[in-house]
């Protein structure tokens, strides 16, 4: 079967769900029994978000191949529940990256290089890449950003020539706009959408769909309305409502037509879609009736995309044990010794997530400290397994100048150092250890029994590692390595017998939890909480 292709562009505003909207959509394609992969074009000139600060764009999401990429594509594996690749995220500093390399090597044979047809032509390849490693049926593509913007443009025009190459038989144009309400006049009003739609237009292309964006219900004359000017059919006008939990969206969207429509439009044949177990996971969401509290010690706790992922994956371990997991954002800067018993009361889990420098450091290991000796469970991920390790070697080893070496380079005890075959890179970008690598989890251990195996795979981001000098002193004194790589070379994991639950790792779980399917390690750590509020 020949692959169709969806584009998914924005208007207005960013922000309205246009991630959202790609991967319900996907979802609801892929019950209908289509294979689906989805992808998002980024329009700033970073190679990819790697170097970038969380403030600027949130989470890094890391894929399976060691992509470092947009967050939205966390929404499409936790919806769609496929793994994405490097194929799934271009950004406009990649793609005038490769054009301009190409050019430097004689690629192009003496041309002169454009916008078009250089810069358009390797977005285009780009996506038609997607749909062949793929081997999708259907392939939706994000445009990042909103419509008018500058950088959106080489974008916009790519896939207009795609639409043009493949006949619009097999592309189809979704719009997401804002359609705001006036309180003043209890009105909403279609004019923004009508505007963004010309925008669209100006640059050649005319919307199928129009994914209207609101907080209050739609009556039927301003679909009509937006219908009409914006020249689409009526019932694809589809109302998009801001719901209290984003997994209610595919199904709000199912009840109100849209992947009905769009099979239309493609002339896709294909079945209804079987939304039984999507239907029963939002039963349970509904149904919850009981409430854990878990902190979230880290620098980035104002911005809370900054750790979406993990955000998530504590909602799908909540929705498994009828949990509401209400999360503690705490400062690592702000914590202190003196403060800490304050900062951190009343919580029943605790979770020291990824990061880099130093800032914050200290309050990181004062919360293990409190987590260690308090009983509390914890899960420290990347940066949060180091951090235990060196609070357990200042602490209970007696190591006091124990640290990472990214931290504070010479001190007398590096229990975590830099990677051999990091110590001659250079340069920031695409460089660490990223992407899926097997780690064997220790038989008898508490990791083995939360995964029921020994062998698993999980996505790394890091530089520093456990420094394997300090493997006997540390597991002398009670520290266990649970995990490690399948050659016994680099520690992936380590707990504390007989706490109720301790547990740190090198890699992030957060990037492989589902809904449906929350990951083991932030399952075992929200019902070892909810132990604890039973004995509140």
């Amino acid at each position: 079967m020949k692959a169709k292709f969806i584009f998914i562009t924005g208007g207005v505003v960013s922000g309205l769900g246009k991630g959202i909207t790609a991967a319900s959509l996907g979802r609801l394609l892929k019950q209908r029994g289509l294979k689906v992969a989805a992808q998002k074009l980024d329009p700033y000139m970073n190679v990819d978000p790697g170097t970038m600060s969380p403030f600027q764009h949130g989470e890094v999401f890391v894929t399976d191949d060691g992509a470092e990429t947009d967050l939205d594509l966390g929404h499409y594996e936790r919806f769609i529940d496929e793994d994405l690749t490097r194929f799934s995220n271009l950004t406009s500093g990649k793609v005038y990256w490769n054009v301009l390399n190409r050019e430097r090597t004689g690629g192009y044979l003496g041309e002169t290089v454009q916008v078009i047809p250089h810069i358009t032509g390797e977005i285009i390849n780009f996506i038609y890449d997607g749909a062949k490693k793929s081997d999708a049926d259907v392939l939706i593509t994000e445009i990042g950003g909103t419509t008018g913007d500058i950088e959106s443009q080489p974008f916009l025009e790519a896939i207009r020539q795609i639409s043009l190459t493949q006949g619009r038989e097999n592309c189809l144009f979704i719009h997401v706009t804002l359609v705001p309400y006036l309180r003043g006049s209890n009105e909403h009003k279609s004019k923004p959408t009508q505007h963004s739609v010309k925008e669209l237009r100006s640059m050649g292309i005319s919307p199928d769909i129009i994914i209207a964006r609101a907080d209050e219900p739609l009556d039927d004359g301003i679909k009509a309305k937006i219908s009409l000017f914006c020249n689409v059919k009526p019932d694809c006008v589809i109302e998009n409502l801001t719901l209290p939990c984003l997994y209610e969206a595919p199904l709000m969207l199912h009840d109100r037509g849209l992947d009905e429509v769009v099979c239309r439009e493609l002339n896709l044949q294909t079945a209804q879609p079987n939304l039984s177990e999507w239907k029963n996971m939002i039963t349970k969401i509904n149904e919850r009736h009981k409430e854990v509290v878990i902190a979230i010690v880290g620098k980035y706790v104002k911005l809370h995309d900054a750790y979406l992922s993990i955000i998530e994956s504590l909602n799908h371990a909540g929705f498994d044990t009828c949990s509401k997991v209400k999360i503690k954002w705490i400062d690592s800067q702000e914590l202190k010794k003196e403060n800490a018993s304050d900062m951190l009361n009343g919580i029943h889990g605790m979770i020291v997530p990824g990061g880099f420098g130093d800032r914050g450091i200290d309050g990181k290991i004062i919360a293990s400290n409190y987590a260690r000796t308090n009983n509390i469970p914890y899960l420290g991920i990347c940066l949060g397994m180091q951090i235990a390790v060196i609070e357990y070697a200042r602490n209970v080893c007696g190591l006091e100048d124990a640290h990472s070496t990214e931290i504070k380079e010479g001190c007398a005890h590096p229990v975590i150092d830099l990677m051999e075959d990091q110590v001659e890179v250079t340069k920031k970008g695409g460089t660490m250890r990223l992407g899926a690598y097997p780690c064997k989890t220790k038989t008898g251990s508490k990791l083995q029994s939360l995964y029921g195996k020994e062998l698993i795979s999980e996505r790394h981001r890091h530089r520093y590692e456990f420094n394997n000098k300090y493997r006997e002193i540390i597991t002398e004194n009670g520290m266990a390595i649970c995990g490690t790589s399948p050659d016994d070379h680099l520690v992936e994991a380590v707990e504390i017998p007989g706490h109720t639950f301790y547990i740190g790792v090198q890699y992030h779980p957060e990037f492989k939890s589902r809904p449906n399917k929350p990951h083991p390690l932030f399952l075992g750590l929200v019902s070892s909480a909810l132990e604890l509020t039973n004995k509140d």
